[in-house]
C-alpha cells in the first residue's frame, strides 16, 4: 500500500515541455562544479558526475553555468560553449546521460560585471558602468556589444543542440548579465534597454528570438530567472511577474524561479543551515503569484529539501517541477532514494562548504559526506 501511494505521487508522473518528456519532476538545478579545463573544456570528472545524476533518478539535469562568450566567464574551471572547439566534449557529456536514460539541458550564461577579470584579461562588460560591486569598474556596453551577446547566446544554443543536448536553459538571474540588465540597480541606461522594465526586457527578448532562429520552434529553451534581486533599488516581483508575461509570449517553454545576487547580502532569502521545513522553499510565495500569470511550466528551486514539501508544492500546482542543486551534491541518487519509499529529507546540511574545494581547484563534492 504504501508503495502504490508512492507511486501514485504527481512527483513521478511525466511531464512534457515542448517535447522534451521528463520521467519525473525532479530537476537538478545548475551549479558551478570547477570541473572543467582551465580554457573550459568538458572533462571525464564532469560526464562522471552528470552520469551519476542520470542513474540517480534526476528527471532532467541542467548543467553547470556554460559561459557563452570568453569575456564571460565567471571563475575557473567552468564549463564553456563559448567555441565549436568544445562541441565533442559537450557531445560526450550529453550521450552519456543519454546512454543511461537522462535528460540533460545546457544552461548558458554570461557573468557581466561578475566577470572574473583576471582570466579574461579585459574590463568585465555591464548595462552600465556601476560601481561598489565588484573590484573593477565595468565597461558600459554599446549597441555593438549587445549584439555581439545576443550572438553569442544564440550561437551557443546551436553548439548544445549539435552537441545532443536536449534543451538550453537561458541564465538570465543570480545577477549575471541578462539578471542585470532586468534590474533598475545594475541598469541605469537611458537607451532603448533601459528606463521600463520593457526596455530592459528587450536583450532577454532578443537572446530568446536569437536563439529560436538557431535551433527552431521545436527545441526547448528554458529560462532561469530572479523572482526579485533582495537587493535594495533591484529588480522586484511585480516587474519579475511582467517580465515573465513578455517571455511566454515570446515563446519560452518553461520558468526556473530563483532570486537573490551576490550583492543582496542580508537582504538574501538563501538559507545555510536548513534543518526546518518552515525554512524551505524560499521563493514559493512568488511562485504562486507567478501561477497566477503565466501558463507555461515552472521550476521551483531555492532550499527545497524535503518530500513532504516538494509533494506539497507540485500537487497544489504552485509549480509543475523541483529544482534542487546542494541535495544532489551530497546525494546524487536522492530522488532513487525517495521512489524507493525512504522519504527522509535530504541529508543535505546546507553549509555550503562543498563550494570550498572548488576555489581549491578540487572540483565540487560534498565535504561532510567525504569526512564521514
Amino acid at each position: 500500500m504504501f508503495q502504490r501511494g508512492l507511486l501514485m505521487s504527481k512527483l513521478f508522473e511525466s511531464i512534457n515541455i515542448n517535447g522534451l518528456l521528463l520521467s519525473n519532476r525532479f530537476v537538478r538545478s545548475a551549479t558551478w562544479e570547477g570541473m572543467a579545463t582551465e580554457d573550459g573544456h568538458c572533462t571525464d570528472r564532469l560526464v562522471e558526475l552528470m552520469v551519476a545524476l542520470a542513474e540517480g533518478g534526476v528527471g532532467l539535469i541542467i548543467t553547470s553555468h556554460a559561459y557563452v562568450h570568453p569575456r564571460g566567464q565567471a571563475g575557473p574551471w567552468q564549463l564553456g560553449i563559448y567555441d565549436d572547439a568544445l562541441i565533442p566534449g559537450l557531445t560526450e557529456m550529453a550521450g552519456a546521460v543519454h546512454d543511461r536514460s537522462g535528460k540533460i539541458v545546457a544552461q548558458l550564461a554570461h557573468a557581466g560585471l561578475y566577470a572574473d577579470a583576471e582570466l579574461t584579461g579585459q574590463a568585465p562588460l555591464a548595462p552600465s558602468s556601476v560601481t561598489g560591486f565588484t573590484q573593477n569598474v565595468p565597461e558600459e556596453m554599446n549597441p555593438a556589444d549587445i549584439g555581439q551577446v545576443v550572438d553569442a547566446f544564440a550561437d551557443a544554443a546551436r553548439r548544445a543542440k549539435t552537441a545532443g543536448f536536449d534543451g538550453v536553459q537561458i541564465h538570465a538571474a543570480h545577477g549575471y548579465l541578462l539578471s542585470q540588465f532586468l534590474s533598475p540597480q545594475f541598469n541605469r541606461r537611458s537607451d532603448a534597454y533601459g528606463r521600463g522594465v520593457s526596455d530592459r526586457a528587450r536583450i532577454v527578448l532578443e537572446v530568446l528570438e536569437e536563439i529560436r532562429s538557431r535551433v527552431g520552434p521545436d527545441y526547448p529553451v528554458l529560462i532561469k530567472m530572479n523572482t526579485g534581486d533582495y537587493l535594495e533599488g533591484g529588480l522586484e516581483l511585480e516587474d519579475a511577474l511582467t517580465i515573465a508575461a513578455l517571455l511566454e509570449s515570446a515563446g519560452i517553454d518553461a520558468i526556473e524561479l530563483s532570486g537573490g545576487t551576490g550583492a543582496s547580502g542580508k537582504l538574501s532569502p538563501v538559507r545555510t543551515g536548513i534543518n526546518r521545513e518552515e525554512q524551505e522553499a524560499y521563493f514559493e510565495d512568488a511562485a504562486r503569484r507567478f501561477r497566477n500569470q503565466v501558463g507555461v511550466p515552472l521550476l521551483l528551486v531555492g532550499g527545497i529539501r524535503s518530500y513532504s514539501i516538494a509533494e506539497r508544492i507540485v500537487s497544489q500546482n504552485i509549480a509543475d517541477c523541483i529544482s534542487m542543486s546542494r541535495p544532489f551534491i551530497r546525494e546524487p541518487d536522492l530522488v532513487n532514494r525517495w521512489r524507493s519509499g525512504d522519504r527522509s529529507r535530504s541529508t543535505c546540511l546546507s553549509d555550503n562548504r562543498c563550494f570550498v574545494p572548488i576555489r581549491n581547484g578540487e572540483g565540487v563534492y560534498c565535504v561532510t559526506e567525504k569526512r564521514r
